[in-house]
């Protein structure tokens, strides 16, 4: 039940100026922020909007902007917030040292100064966002971003009906695919286009490796990501009421304005029906501990 503070972060990195400049990412986080005060209940002074037209450079999504507003965001949360976390902007993949990755990749945001900054992986995201907080704390989460379906390395990956899924070894051939393919785009650094060619070649255990995640990422509190694709998948952007948006943050207003009493489990399947057809990716839905996926959608 949510019955005390709600705080929501918003990073938004069109990458203005930038070789692989992006244009709805801004819009998102806007469109996002405005849905959520108007039927949830979130108001703006507790709301800290991070996107690259700022004119206070205090406000600019960097690299230490953005794990400074996830300490903000996380700080003192007590049993009964509701906390809201949105990113759009690029993400990505490299091969993952620690072992926890079923497909052998950790996954990434980009700041709009990665180049001189770099990434912030999915690692230290969970180790901020998730990891301090208590049994009670509700944690939402939204990854509008190439290659976020673990984004935060949450466990417990859904499907439509509910049940837990798990990934397989033909995912870990699929991820390493499309990490060579989009490693060729300047977002990512030539030199890991060969770690992505050894990862191809690569055997592991996928049954390990869900084990160490479990055991080292299963959180007590609430936290439940919606993620724009799989880890092995790109994001779109589109066109919608005369400007460009990403296709989650779109969908997923589109599809909680349509209904706003759906479950968790009705939710994924209306979010990714509204996709298809229109997009290759495949929305994902995870969680900290496993959770009644048919209990309401709340926030």
């Amino acid at each position: 039940m949510i019955r005390g503070r709600r705080k929501a972060l918003f990073i938004g990195c069109n990458y203005t100026g930038q070789a692989n400049e992006l244009k709805g990412c801004i819009n998102d986080c806007h469109n996002m922020a405005a849905f959520i005060m108007s039927k949830y209940g979130f108001q703006d002074d507790n709301i800290l909007m991070l996107t690259d037209d700022q004119d206070d450079p205090d406000y600019l999504p960097t690299a230490e902007h953005i794990v400074s507003g996830m300490h903000w965001l996380v700080y003192d949360a007590m049993p009964g917030d509701s906390l809201f976390f949105h990113f759009s902007g690029h993400g990505m993949s490299h091969c993952a040292l620690d072992g926890d990755e079923a497909d052998g990749f950790d996954e990434a945001i980009c700041p709009m100064d990665y180049k001189e900054s770099g990434v912030i992986v999915d690692d230290m995201l969970h180790e901020i966002l998730v990891r301090p907080l208590q049994p009670g704390v509700r944690l939402t989460a939204v990854f509008d971003c190439c290659h976020s379906g673990t984004a935060l390395d949450l466990p417990y990956v859904y499907q439509c009906d509910g049940e837990i899924q798990v990934c397989t070894e033909s995912y870990r051939g699929a991820a390493a695919k499309a990490f060579v393919e989009m490693a060729r785009n300047a977002v990512y650094a030539a030199g890991q286009l060969m770690e992505g060619i050894k990862l191809l070649r690569k055997k592991g255990d996928n049954k390990d490796a869900q084990r160490k995640t479990e055991q080292m990422k299963t959180s007590m509190a609430d936290v439940i990501m919606f993620s724009g694709c799989r880890d092995d998948q790109t994001a779109a952007d589109l066109y919608a009421m005369e400007q460009a948006t990403g296709a989650l943050s779109t969908a997923l207003i589109a599809t909680l304005s349509e209904d706003g009493e759906q479950t968790y489990t009705e939710l994924l399947r209306n979010l990714r029906r509204k996709m298809k057809g229109q997009f290759t990716q495949v929305p994902q839905l995870s969680t900290g501990h496993p959770m009644d996926m048919n209990i309401r959608f709340m926030m």
